[in-house]
């Protein structure tokens, strides 16, 4: 097995986001450290403010460690947190020994390298260990060998880590120490000279060992033009000219904090680590963004391809390589099933029929190597050089022959068990559980993929194995080194020739497969108007579905508001041939989600499930659109909801305000309706009206986005088939532009609350307007967020609220930024009185060029943090399409958004941000 697969285990406990502390942690690292500041006081007006500030700093540190306890108490974790600057923070208590420990990963590897700087990364992580600007040369492994802990780092294709283990009572000391040696690394030229001179002798090292020489030949070949092409440690040629500003500029570029996992393992108090992780991390800067790394797709076509490297060796060492996806393929747990049942160990096939029983090989195995763009099946034997050709024809004889239906139940059930069985002794020690957590974490974004794997290993049938097989199991993409002794006399032709005559290339016919691919991109017109749009992205063994009508509340006249709301929540609960408790577990046993949602001017229903099932959803999803059930049970169920949801928001003054916004904006049209109506109208809506509103709603032309892994062909006649049962053609909604309010201010009241709430909104154009969209999505970006402008100076400066943000909205003809504070009741002049000073403050001077930088890193990192899944994925294209714009308009935006500059986005400020037109609504206890 290769030293860089994911072969082993994992923890079975579910990993989970925790949403808001890494504003509580930012806040409370910030008074931490205002509070060890030493203040001269001359005068005692300084002393009472500083005293007031303390005691008010104190109560805020009491409230915020509260909050924070509460949040990691819920479960027990891994807990996952996100640090205001995009790092994440992975925190487990395992109290088994009195042992932590602590790992740093970081998406720099020798992938991430050039050409000319292959063995960057590997060199670096030697470097880190000959000093930092707070550590001499060897003190860092001092330090920890002295307390009785051990430490090191590695360097794969993908990532590097950096990693400690260390007594329970100096937790702190092996969490500073990571970080020190990850951010603050000295790179001594002197030293580096000395370093390179090991990394060097390292290189050679591995040029002697077999299995080292034949892998670095096979990844020349198979994934040749890619980064994954040259070996991890680099050439010489490369590592020799590596300079210290070469690995700083390296530093620079990769060791971003959004591009980081910290991850915390032992037995820890999960706030105290919490803390200190914001403490030695929270104060790094996002100074670039960073890009998912694109994959590299299995090439199509090719020919077998053998290298013969003779020298002085005793035995032959044959390596045989093909070319697969990457880890977070969905066929990754079938590919390590079938290399299990072919070469796993000594009951396996290819092991019985050339060692046991024909005894031509001392060995032989059969593994796969997943990456995270690309990955490798891998056959290894060992042997003598007499019975190479024969062993070679052999092997090739039994390879185009392979039959999954001659594995008995026994074998699968064994393969199945021992591949569980590495996943679960991984967590026997520490340092595995710690290891296989992080890289769950940091490569599948969370342990649901550790079950999505057990899952697929415990499921997967001998038909499944042999597609697979035969998909990536041909000759014309084997490549093939063999080390062999002085005077071996077969060629590579020969043994190329053995390959052609005994294992013939495999002719696909397009009947051969019931089931299709997920294919290119492509967005697909149908017949009545709606379209379908496919997104291929095969990491995950699933299918994400997004479809979307024009409609919901614009399909409304002014009496039946909350009416699309009602209708959205009644979709789900029942088909003509299942009642809604039916339904929950008919979806619920094929661990799928299915949902239906309605806006101002869309209405939506999203799936997601395991690709698998694609036979069983399909069929639903059409029942649940063309025969819902809206049995009057459910129906009196959804209109409960809806009303004590009404009631619950406005039971919260934020909630209150937002309920209230719409109406008090806009004068007329959709936009100016209550979306959840008001409780009288929502308890007198009949099954009629819900069934004309349906109706209605579902013959619109709709747009279908699809994500995942799915079957091309299937979802295509689901499309069609639906664009023909239900689409009235061209019968779009038409959304006329609506008039602003002519009552600038709206004051609310809500008794007995203790903070009082403000917002300051300014209208500004829709979507449509791309410049302006661009602009102030950039201005937005630099005045929201714990950095921003507003929390710097109304939170910060002045100490007038705990939350100060900004926002926008837009439909596709109209929208509004808003700044928005929550403070004390005393304060709200105050407060307007900052918005009103920040709006002049924008409007005469452009903003630094620090801030517009820091704006467009924001930009770039919210959009990729909020399209990493599926649904979400699917749902943008499908929500954009139905409006009306190209599927990639917020990637444009972002690119728009990219070039501008201060005077740019000043001249926006200028045009929208009038305070004499601004909109005020308050919320009063």
């Amino acid at each position: 097995m290769f030293p860089h697969q994911k072969n082993a285990a994992v923890s079975a406990a579910k990993g989970f986001r925790i949403e808001k502390l890494p504003i509580i942690l930012l806040l409370l690292g910030a008074l931490l450290m205002t509070a060890g500041c030493k203040i001269e006081r001359t005068e005692q007006s300084d002393k009472l403010k500083v005293s007031q500030k303390t005691s008010a700093e104190d109560s805020a540190i009491k409230e915020l460690k509260k909050e924070i306890s509460d949040a990691l108490s819920s479960g027990d974790g891994p807990h996952i947190i996100k640090l205001k600057n995009g790092m994440n923070l992975l925190i487990k208590e395992d109290t088994r020994f009195p042992l932590v420990n602590v790992r740093l990963f970081v998406h720099a590897g020798s992938s991430y390298e050039t050409p000319d700087q292959a063995g960057i990364s590997h060199l670096l992580e030697h470097m880190v260990f000959k000093g930092t600007d707070k550590r001499a040369p060897g003190q860092t492994a001092l330090e920890i060998e002295s307390v009785g802990g051990d430490m090191n780092a590695a360097t794969s294709f993908d990532y590097t880590v950096y990693y400690v283990e260390v007594p329970e009572n100096e937790w702190k000391l092996g969490m500073d120490i990571v970080t020190d040696m990850a951010f603050n690394a000295k790179i001594d030229p002197e030293e580096l000279k000395s370093e390179r001179d090991v990394v060097l002798s390292e290189l050679e090292r591995g040029e002697d060992n077999p299995g080292s020489r034949i892998f670095k030949t096979l990844q020349s070949i198979v994934w040749k033009d890619s980064s994954y092409q040259w070996p991890i440690i680099g050439y010489r040629e490369t590592v020799e000219k590596i300079s210290s500003k070469d690995i700083h500029a390296y530093i620079d570029r990769l060791y971003q904090p959004q591009s980081m996992l910290l991850s915390v393992v032992g037995k820890i108090d999960p706030q105290q680590v919490a803390l200190e992780a914001e403490k030695l991390c929270g104060s790094l800067e996002a100074t670039q963004p960073v890009v998912p790394p694109v994959k590299f797709g299995v090439p199509e076509n090719g020919k077998t391809t053998i290298k013969i490297i003779p020298g002085k060796w005793n035995k032959v060492y044959i390596g045989a390589a093909f070319p697969i996806p990457g880890i977070s393929s969905a066929k990754v747990a079938g590919l390590e099933t079938l290399c299990e049942l072919l070469g796993g160990g000594e009951t396996s096939k290819l092991y019985r029929k050339f060692k046991y029983e024909k005894r031509m090989v001392d060995s032989i195995s059969v593994s796969s190597l997943t990456l995270q763009r690309s990955g490798m099946l891998y056959i290894f034997a060992t042997l003598d050089a007499d019975k190479v050709e024969e062993f070679w024809k052999e092997l090739m004889i039994e390879l185009s022959s392979i039959d999954f239906n001659q594995f008995t139940d026994r074998e699968m059930e064994r393969v199945s068990l021992n591949l569980e069985d590495s996943l679960f002794l991984t967590k026997e020690t520490l340092s595995g559980l710690a290891s296989k957590l992080g890289y769950f974490q940091f490569f599948e974004n969370g342990q649901q993929a550790e079950e999505n794997y057990l899952y697929d290993v415990k499921n997967i049938t001998r038909q499944q194995l042999q597609k697979l097989y035969d998909e990536y199991f041909v000759p014309e993409k084997l490549a093939s080194c063999m080390l062999t002794p002085e005077g071996f006399k077969t060629t590579e032709q020969d043994l190329e020739k053995i390959v052609a005559d005994n294992w013939p290339a495999k002719k696909v016919t397009a009947n051969e497969s019931s089931v299709s691919g997920p294919g290119e991109a492509s967005t697909i017109e149908l017949a009545n108007g709606s379209k379908l749009v496919f997104i291929p992205d095969t990491t995950l063994p699933y299918t994400a579905m997004s479809m979307y009508w024009s409609g919901g509340d614009a399909d409304l006249t002014v009496e039946d508001q909350g009416l699309s709301a009602l209708v959205s929540q009644s979709l789900t609960r029942g088909t003509a041939s299942m009642n809604a408790t039916e339904l929950e577990d008919y979806v619920s046993d094929r661990a799928a989600s299915i949902g239906a949602s309605a806006g101002r001017e869309v209405f939506a229903i999203t799936s997601k499930f395991p690709s698998r099932f694609t036979a069983d959803m399909f069929p639903l999803i059409k029942e649940i659109l063309t025969a819902p059930r809206f049995a009057a049970e459910e129906i009196d169920r959804a209109k409960q909801d809806q009303i004590s949801s009404i009631k619950r928001k406005e039971d919260r003054p934020v909630s209150l305000a937002f309920r209230n916004i719409f109406p008090f904006l806009f004068k007329n049209g959709t936009y100016s309706y209550y979306h959840l109506g008001v409780p009288a109208n929502v308890e007198n809506f009949t099954e009629e009206n819900i069934r004309d509103f349906w109706a209605k709603q579902s013959s619109r032309p709709f747009v279908i986005a699809v994500c995942g892994d799915y079957d091309r062909e299937a979802l295509m006649n689901f499309a069609k088939e639906l664009d023909a049962k239900l689409v009235l053609k061209d019968k779009p909604v038409e959304i006329p532009v609506p008039d602003w309010g002519t009552d600038n201010k709206l004051e609310l009241t809500l008794p007995d609350r203790n903070q009082a709430h403000l917002m300051a909104i300014f209208p500004i154009p829709g979507m449509e307007d791309e410049e302006a969209t661009a602009g102030l999505s950039l201005l937005r970006a630099a005045l929201a967020g714990q950095s921003g402008l507003l929390f710097r100076d109304l939170r910060d400066k002045q100490g007038l609220g705990y939350t100060v943000t900004a926002f926008l909205w837009q439909a596709p003809k109209t929208g509004f930024m808003a700044f928005y504070i929550g403070t004390k009741p005393e304060q709200v002049e105050q407060a307007m009185a900052g918005f009103e000073k920040t709006v002049a403050m924008l409007q005469k001077d452009d903003l630094p060029e620090k801030e517009i930088q820091r704006a467009k890193n924001i930009l770039n990192g919210e959009y990729y943090q909020e399209h990493q899944s599926l649904l979400s994925r699917s749902r943008e294209s499908a929500s954009l399409i139905v409006k009306g714009f190209e599927p990639d308009l917020d990637l444009k935006l972002i690119e728009k958004a990219g070039k501008m500059n201060a005077a740019d986005v000043r001249v926006l400020i200028n045009k929208y941000l009038d305070w004499n037109k601004k909109y005020t609504l308050t919320v009063q206890p």
